[in-house]
């Protein structure tokens, strides 16, 4: 499990290293044009929050941590899905993403 560590005092978030493969190049291109949106995700380890939701801008740091050296492939069409869902609504929702879901 790979962690999206954000805003340098939050929790990680817990994720998948091939699900935080593709989020990190969705976060990446939107914060490269310099586009922030909501991201929305069931935390796999809070007994209080059972849905969170941050909002993504590119002043906030973020980290990407992987449980290998060897990133995972990645798939193009889930890319593209991502960023055609983010685009739609303007929110990131990760529920199907993630192991927790």
């Amino acid at each position: 499990m790979g962690r999206l560590r954000y805003d340098g005092t939050s929790d990680p978030i817990i994720i998948e290293d091939a699900t935080l493969a593709h989020l990190k190049i969705v976060i990446a291109t939107k914060l490269r044009r310099q586009e922030s949106f909501m991201m929305t995700w069931r935390p796999v380890e809070s007994s209080v929050d059972q849905r969170a939701t941050v909002w993504i801008h590119p002043a906030i740091p973020l980290q990407f941590g992987f449980d290998r050296a060897e990133l995972p492939p990645v798939d193009a069409r889930l890319i593209a899905e991502m960023m055609k869902a983010l685009n739609a609504s303007g929110e990131l929702t990760l529920d199907r993403l993630t192991s927790s879901s």
